[in-house]
């Protein structure tokens, strides 16, 4: 066999869920005194595959934590068949598993499992992103008054943004803090949840609707600095202008924002 013909066939065995070697790729192998091929073959299949759940173990602790081990693993499994990786790096294998559980369990059941899911996985994104470049109080400090009006801003890299509708940081921090594990309720007002690394360090928090509108505008909706005042206006009156500069302090300060260069 060709080195290339050699590696598809070992891809197929690997990824064959009865383990069932072609002839030709077990002829090209040479068993040992102590391993013959069949059983060779074996432990290289049941490893790739224990790799590949511990993978979705360490990126999803939340889902495994309340699903227990053998449920899991069943999910899991189904995943890794639907959803072989692709990808030289495992850190991309469980992009997916938000859209798999919606698809394949009920809704009553896959609605707080899958926000659960993309909100472990948004921490996996946010550790990995690009550092990026920032805005800091001293860079703001350097602005000219006429440039403030204009301003706009995007998110860091980082940056995650979590729509809840569960308490699904409440599960999160659970386990965390291995306090007692709270079981699934629907939020009253869904929760914006940020999701940012400053420093290395990942941090998170949920946003009150008022700000969660103000920032959204910002990142979403391309508003300038003097278009967020006039939002605020409407509800804080001449004190605008001043919960703006608050609110754009603390996130320069935590490290959300980017300046926007036209």
């Amino acid at each position: 066999m060709r080195l290339k013909e050699w590696q598809l066939a070992f891809e197929a065995f690997l990824l064959d869920d009865g383990a069932n070697a072609n002839m030709a790729l077990s002829d090209s192998l040479i068993g040992g005194p102590t391993l013959d091929i069949d059983t060779g073959l074996a432990i290289y299949h049941n490893a790739y595959k224990a790799r590949l759940l511990e993978v979705l173990r360490d990126d999803f602790p939340s889902i495994l934590h309340w699903m227990g081990d053998e449920e899991f693993e069943r999910l899991a499994t189904a995943y890794i068949r639907e959803n072989p990786s692709t990808h030289y790096s495992l850190r991309w294998l469980g992009r997916g598993f938000e859209s798999f559980i919606r698809e394949h369990l009920i809704p009553q059941q896959s609605a707080p499992l899958a926000e659960l899911a993309a909100m472990e996985w948004a921490f996996t994104l946010a550790f990995d992103a690009p550092a990026g470049e920032p805005l800091t109080i001293a860079t703001m400090a350097t602005l000219a008054p006429e440039e403030w009006p204009e301003l706009q801003v995007k998110p860091s890299p980082s940056l995650q943004w979590q729509m809840c509708r569960f308490n699904s940081l409440s599960l999160w921090r659970s386990l965390k803090e291995q306090s007692e594990f709270p079981g699934s309720t629907t939020l009253e007002i869904p929760q914006v949840c940020l999701i940012w690394r400053n420093n290395l360090i990942c941090n998170y928090r949920s946003l009150e609707p008022a700000e969660a509108d103000a920032l959204s505008g910002l990142l979403h909706d391309g508003w300038k600095f003097s278009e967020l005042c006039a939002a605020l206006a409407v509800i804080y009156g001449e004190g605008a202008p001043l919960q703006a500069v608050t609110w754009l302090k603390q996130w320069v300060e935590e490290g959300l924002l980017e300046r926007l260069q036209r």
